[in-house]
């Protein structure tokens, strides 16, 4: 590799791996060949900003007085290079005139080569000294990068070309435009909204919900249309600050290609990004995208660009003819463009797709299936099983007393049954997000604290029921406590992990249905439980024991027993049935996200 492709090479491997953050310090050393800021997105056109000099001929050894001036900038960087070779290594050195505004930067093997800014604050006017060298070509040329806001620069404006007393006639205007604007591309503003109706015939679409339209403030729409050696990438969805969607070879985050539409001031900015394990984007300075538009409309984002479908010199981006995993996410940008984590949950494709192959129309899902399955067995387990163990072993042991089923009392073969159950379903449910994270997750909060005290207690209650002692026992009444006192603050404490648990961003149920649907359940439950204490409460006192003379009158006993049986029953039924329609409502809200 020759010398000036290693250099490009090592500052492209610098710069995506350079924090998004910027330079605010202005140590911007990573940029002395291409003084390209690690920003992502294009530069800016038209310069607002100038560079003017004091003397337009020079000697080796001459002081030239440099001003960069203009509307109000936070960063910059200035070189001189060779007029005739502006790609060259920056040449002579510089002297401050404000310490306080500007630093000295070495670029290359020439110290004070470069000069830059020393902190972000707002600044109109600059000075430095250029000194020239001894060996100083025959025409030099000022260039410089500046930095208005962090998405929003210009770079290698042009600035006066200085010249030595015998240099040659230039053979290119000093108003020559820079490299960098000559390979931007321009940004138009879309004119109307996307179309849906070639998806799965022309189009290649992916759309949550299913179906949905891209002008709805719920619906995320992501196309892909290949045209010849190119494909036209549209995105559209309800966002502040960014919409992104990433080509993966797996359904985790890292070594992906992202594709990043961030909205700052009513303008949107389209750049190209790679992500890196779970850390933010690394925006792309490099600019692949053409035809680059974008609309905002009542909280809605939506931009379209074209790239090539293969871009063998870019070693980052995906050939577009293989098969993907593809995640979309949105998020919040502040001031600048800087975009944040996604609160959600991504949306991820079930399966591996071709975008340049057969056109489909398909949807995604925003929590991976072993999550999804982990909620939907917690569910059955503890808003049906449980619950309905519960009543049946707190209210009809009476109702169900006479009846047996395989050489036991009926009441105690359904409640152990129900239980075991349940047992079995928090178990396999226990051990999925330990597979899906591969370890335990800190970013789950007291979710999985609760979780793991409540399989404790979960398998203890059976194991502490083996060994419960006889009906007449003396000690039989403390077993009686503590298999209440362990299974009620089971119960509790699972309530409380499924509250959490709803709007965990792997799972993120709708907000916030699932929190007054949760309640409404646990209102549903209490109040039968009261109902049914009430009941027997009332059944109690209605047999009335007289004594008198030592002779007991047991006043409709039978028929009390008998209307009693029949209540309990027919608030099971009911009890059962509410239950199933809670579940049924959740294990649908798992199945929609």
């Amino acid at each position: 590799m020759e010398l000036p492709g290693l250099a490009f090479a090592v500052w492209v491997f610098i710069c995506f791996c350079a924090s998004v953050d910027g330079y605010p310090n202005g140590k911007v050393r990573e940029a002395c060949t291409s003084m390209i800021p690690c920003h992502g997105g294009s530069p800016q056109l038209s310069p607002e900003h100038t560079i003017t000099v004091d003397e337009t001929k020079f000697k080796p050894g001459d002081n030239i007085e440099v001003h960069l001036s203009g509307p109000e900038f936070e960063g910059f960087f200035i070189q001189a290079r060779d007029a005739d070779h502006l790609d060259s290594p920056a040449v002579g050195s510089f002297v401050l005139a404000d310490r306080r505004l500007s630093q000295l930067l070495t670029c290359g093997r020439t110290k004070n080569s470069a000069v830059s800014h020393t902190s972000k604050a707002k600044k109109k006017y600059i000075k430095v000294y250029w000194i020239a060298p001894g060996d100083a070509p025959k025409r030099v040329q000022f260039l410089a990068t500046v930095v208005k806001k962090y998405r929003t620069f210009w770079v290698k404006i042009p600035g006066p070309i200085v010249s030595q007393p015998n240099a040659p006639t230039p053979t290119t205007p000093w108003g020559a435009t820079s490299e960098a604007v000559l390979t931007s591309h321009p940004v138009s503003y879309l004119s109307k909204p996307f179309n849906t109706s070639d998806c799965g015939s022309m189009k290649f679409c992916i759309r949550n919900p299913s179906n949905c339209d891209p002008e709805s403030a719920s619906c995320f729409f992501l196309s892909f249309q290949q045209e010849k050696s190119s494909v036209l990438i549209e995105m559209s969805g309800p966002s502040e600050g960014y919409l992104a969607f990433a080509l993966s070879h797996d359904q985790w985050m890292g070594g992906d290609d992202v594709y990043v539409c961030v909205s700052e001031d009513h303008h949107v900015h389209v750049s190209t990004a790679y992500l890196k394990g779970r850390s933010p984007p690394v925006l792309d300075s490099e600019n692949t995208l053409e035809d680059v538009s974008w609309r905002l409309v009542d909280g809605v984002l939506q931009c379209s660009f074209r790239r090539s479908t293969r871009l063998p010199a870019y070693k980052r981006r995906f050939d577009l003819d293989a098969s993907y995993y593809i995640f979309m996410a949105d998020g919040e940008a502040s001031d600048g463009g800087l975009i944040h984590k996604h609160r959600r949950q991504p949306l991820i494709t079930n399966g591996m797709y071709n975008v340049t192959g057969l056109p489909q129309d398909i949807g995604g899902s925003r929590s991976p299936r072993l999550i999804k399955a982990h909620g939907a067995l917690m569910f059955v387990a503890w808003v049906t099983t449980v619950s309905i163990g519960v009543i049946v072993a707190r209210f009809f042991k009476p109702v169900w007393s006479h009846s047996f089923l395989f050489g036991k009392e009926m009441w105690f073969q359904v409640h152990r049954m129900l239980m075991l159950t349940a047992v079995m379903l928090t178990s396999i449910s226990f051990v999925l997000p330990f597979i899906y994270r591969g370890g335990w997750s800190h970013q789950a909060g007291f979710h999985p604290y609760l979780g793991c005290t409540v399989m404790a207690l979960t398998i203890f209650q059976p194991l502490m029921a083996g060994f419960r002692p006889s009906r007449h026992a003396p000690r039989r009444h403390l077993f009686n406590w503590f298999h209440w006192s362990i299974g009620t603050t089971a119960r509790i404490l699972a309530v409380v992990a499924m509250f959490l648990g709803m709007d965990l961003p792997a799972l993120d149920l709708p907000d916030p249905w699932d929190t007054y649907t949760m309640i409404a359940f646990v209102a549903w439950h209490v109040g039968i439980d009261v109902l049914l204490e009430i009941h027997s409460y009332c059944l109690i006192r209605k047999v009335e024991v007289i004594e008198d003379d030592r002779v007991q009158i047991l006043q409709s006993l039978t028929s009390a027993e008998a209307e009693g049986r029949l209540f309990k029953q027919i608030v099971l039924t009911i009890y059962v049935c509410g239950n199933i329609v809670f579940l049924i409502a959740f294990l649908a809200a798992i199945n929609q996200i």
